[in-house]
């Protein structure tokens, strides 16, 4: 049995779709659970709509993404675990393409992925476009890659056995942001490696800064993700501490050291100090042409800001585009 896990919060606009994904899944059997983490608008309602003998709903008060996933698995019985967010939506055949691997697996120990493409409302427009970590890798070559090359795979490709997820450990409430990808790090240490399945296919739609993997200028945030980043680089170094892995970590923190230089100095010191401990040193980062003038004459807080901003308005001009648009 395969438990599809969805924690949601204000999800209200696209719970449905997601969770008619879960339940058109053409593997059997199956058992969907979804985990209401305190939202304020109708995802509940909408939820208990499509409760049914193989689909729970239960709610608890607000306590975040990771706790809301603590929730459900706690909840489930399936041998396989589906992770979901509650705004994405899986191919009806996704899990079943991953599972016609099973025969072929050395060993349960093994992680299935699949492709998967980004949106934003319409997802045959969806875009897939494949990175380093689109094939079957080690467990160290996964974490190098992902550190290396600043590329990740979407939570629901992934679909892992219950006793890799048994051996990973909970999810960690203290990451607000980059929980999955500190998550996945911990299930790959406990793993025989990755098995990719590129007939399988996840839609990812996108929200630009109203995702949760969006760090912003929230202190606690930028705090979480420090740790996530410290996790991060802990991890690939038990796998290998060479000169290329910590090569790959160290641009890992140059790409990262945006979200702290000028918002938080005393992280800052901590991010080189840990530079320094991988015989390196990082550089001012740089905005690009667009902003450096307003950093010139106002600023680099301003200059980010702005940056974030004209971001958010791009992202909001293109849904609306995609929507109107590509209407049918």
């Amino acid at each position: 049995m395969v438990s599809i896990l969805i924690p949601a919060y204000n999800a209200e606009k696209w719970i449905a779709d997601t969770l008619r994904s879960a339940i058109a899944q053409t593997w059997e059997p199956k058992e969907i659970i979804v985990v209401d983490d305190g939202s304020t608008d109708g995802t509940l309602a909408v939820a208990k709509q499509f409760e049914s003998s193989n689909l729970r709903v239960v709610t608890q008060e607000n306590q975040g993404a990771a706790a809301a996933r603590n929730k459900a698995f706690s909840l489930c019985q399936g041998d396989f675990i589906q992770w979901m967010d509650a705004d994405d939506l899986l191919a009806p055949d996704k899990i079943s393409k991953q599972l016609d691997e099973l025969d072929r697996l050395p060993s349960r120990r093994t992680l299935l992925l699949s492709a998967w493409g980004k949106f934003l409302h319409w997802h045959h427009r969806a875009q897939f476009v494949p990175t380093s970590l689109w094939r079957d890798l080690s467990p160290r070559e996964f974490l190098y890659h992902k550190m290396m090359d600043n590329v990740f795979m979407q939570t629901a490709t992934w679909l892992v056995s219950r006793e890799l997820t048994e051996a990973a450990g909970p999810w960690d409430t203290r990451l607000l942001g980059d929980d999955d990808g500190e998550y996945f790090c911990r299930v790959l240490l406990a793993s025989d490696g990755t098995r990719f399945v590129p007939e399988a296919r996840v839609y990812y739609r996108s929200h630009a800064a109203a995702s949760l993997s969006y760090v912003g200028h929230s202190p606690t945030k930028i705090e979480a993700h420090w740790l996530s980043m410290q996790l991060h680089i802990k991890y690939l170094r038990s796998l290998e501490d060479s000169e290329r892995t910590r090569s790959a970590c160290l641009k890992y923190l140059q790409r990262g050291l945006i979200h702290f230089y000028a918002e938080r100095p005393d992280l800052l010191r901590q991010v080189e100090k840990l530079a320094k401990d991988l015989d390196g040193e990082l550089q001012v980062p740089r905005l690009s042409w667009k902003y450096a003038w307003i950093q010139t004459l106002f600023g680099w807080r301003s200059a980010v800001r702005t940056q974030d901003w004209l971001r958010t308005l791009r992202w909001s001009v293109q849904t609306f585009f995609d929507r109107v648009v590509f209407f049918r």
